[in-house]
């Protein structure tokens, strides 16, 4: 009889990470299908170019800025209690968005998006680091990274079906009865915080928030704006140098004033005593290194895929997909591997920067449906084996009366990185494109120029059979450079890996 209790409670232990797990895979899955709704929104809302960007910006910047004071708050209200409030706010703005008749309406839904799902992120490895130990941690963290990557992957296939057949709407439409259901599934989540939570950090919350908005913001629209000088033909100053600007002296800011509060005694919003966990500290460099280079695959794949290629959506969807075969392979395999958690780590970061040079060495013009499927499935074992084992080690060390502080600074160093893979990578693709063009097709620059600027997606309307091959040929040598030059970053990140400490899977506990 005590046997089948403890069975029963064990079989019991695993909810609180179904119910995470099946939370997080919305915030996920919504973030690709709204970006393979965009033309179907723009269509119908009649939105310019620029209100289109920014229904994608607006969440990206809301839920950089917010990480680390929300990860905070998770600590000091209870982190059940701040995902469950992130879901409500989440499927409030997704309702909002589903049923916007602007665009500034659908702007607004999604600053509200980006504020829920600051909550839901952070508080799901929260939780984890609270509630898991020893081996149930290492299947715990399997599992988070086999979302984390597989349904990246698998939501442009979700969201070409979803958009095709039931339009843009149903995007933010379909959230609705699953958080709903997770939202009645986080009474089974056992309620943690920090014994000591302290008092308020007003100015750390206002530098924390500035900081990393100013930072994401010049990143993402440093290629729009221009770097330095406004693109407009007007020869002034391009806003990005005045974000980067704001963004250093808010960041440097707030190290000053959270140090100096720290040695008070006072609360503290972001406390960089994590830093000094060298799990935390190393951990964090090759988070920001692995995030920077996986977006390389999902930046330019799938316009390949497409413009030059030929392909439709649900096509290059679903060779993408097979990134995500592999990474919840992974996740089945992971928690039977008898290996520390940073060999683990750095094999799998071995196997993304082999398949990523290996994908570049098969793009061609004349590339095959299925050429890339073998290496995408190892690629993304090699996702499902980083993604789910590093944050793993970077939160071992960390007090679990710290769980949130860290979850959302481990955030936001992943949002950071990929931000800047973002913008790293994307300029590769247009310098490759552009200097492509100048071989393949020597004397045009306006179809260049065009080529560059639309990230090669102009090559669908290029009529002229000459020119469509030599457009083709050149995004072929522009993917191939992205795709290689994301293997060398990877490398890096295996180099970062020989500094992480044998956590052995396991987390310090508090005394």
């Amino acid at each position: 009889m005590v046997s089948l209790s403890n069975r029963e409670s064990q079989r019991q232990s695993w909810l609180p990470l179904f119910v995470l797990g099946v939370g997080m895979s919305m915030i996920v899955i919504d973030a690709t299908i709204v970006n393979v709704a965009v033309p179907a929104i723009m269509a119908d809302l009649r939105l310019s170019a620029t209100d289109v960007e920014w229904v994608n910006s607006i969440y990206s910047l809301t839920f950089a800025a917010l990480l680390i004071p929300l990860g905070r708050t998770g600590d000091v209200r209870g982190r059940r209690r701040t995902f469950a409030t992130g879901l409500v706010v989440f499927l409030a703005a997704s309702l909002l968005a589903a049923s916007a008749g602007n665009g500034a309406l659908l702007i607004g839904a999604r600053v509200l998006q980006g504020v829920g799902a600051s909550m839901v992120v952070p508080m799901t490895l929260a939780v984890l680091n609270a509630l898991y130990t020893g081996a149930r941690r290492t299947v715990a963290f399997a599992v988070w990274g086999s979302v984390i990557g597989g349904m990246a992957a698998v939501g442009p296939l979700l969201g070409g079906w979803v958009v095709t057949d039931l339009g843009w709407r149903w995007a933010f439409w379909v959230n609705l009865p699953i958080g709903l259901l997770v939202l009645l599934g986080t009474l089974k989540v056992p309620e943690s915080r920090d014994p000591r939570p302290g008092g308020r950090d007003v100015p750390g919350v206002l530098l924390s928030v500035i900081g990393p908005a100013a930072l994401v913001l010049g990143l993402i629209e440093g290629q729009r704006y221009g770097w330095i000088t406004a693109v407009d033909d007007t020869g002034g100053l391009s806003p990005i140098p005045i974000a980067f600007a704001v963004a250093v002296g808010a960041l440097t800011a707030l190290v000053l004033v959270e140090r100096a509060r720290a040695r008070a005694g006072r609360p503290v919003v972001l406390d960089l005593s994590l830093f000094a966990i060298p799990s935390f500290r190393y951990g964090g460099a090759a988070a920001m290194i692995v995030t920077l280079g996986e977006f390389g695959m999902i930046l330019v794949l799938p316009l390949f895929l497409q413009a030059a290629i030929g392909f439709t959506a649900f096509q290059a969807g679903l060779i993408i997909a097979s990134l995500a075969a592999g990474t919840f392979l992974a996740g089945g395999v992971v928690p039977k591997l008898p290996l520390a958690p940073r060999v683990i780590v750095r094999i799998g970061l071995a196997l993304e920067a082999a398949s990523a040079i290996a994908i570049g060495l098969a793009l061609s013009p004349s590339i095959g449906p299925w050429t890339l499927v073998p290496w995408l499935v190892t690629y993304g074992i090699g996702v499902g084996f980083a993604s789910a084992q590093l944050p793993n080690v970077m939160l071992a060390g960390v007090p679990v009366r710290q769980s949130g502080a860290a979850s959302g600074l481990q955030s936001t160093i992943r949002q950071l990185g990929a931000a800047i893979g973002i913008a790293v990578l994307g300029a590769v693709l247009v310098t490759g494109l552009d200097s492509a063009m100048s071989r393949h097709l020597p004397g045009h620059p306006e179809l260049a120029r065009a080529l560059r600027e639309s990230g090669g997606t102009a090559i669908t309307a290029i009529r002229d059979p000459g020119q469509h091959a030599a457009a083709v040929a050149a995004s072929a040598d522009a993917t191939r450079r992205v795709t290689v030059v994301t293997g060398l970053v990877l490398l890096a990140g295996v180099g970062a890996t020989f500094l992480l400490p044998d956590t052995g899977g396991r987390r310090r506990e508090e005394e």
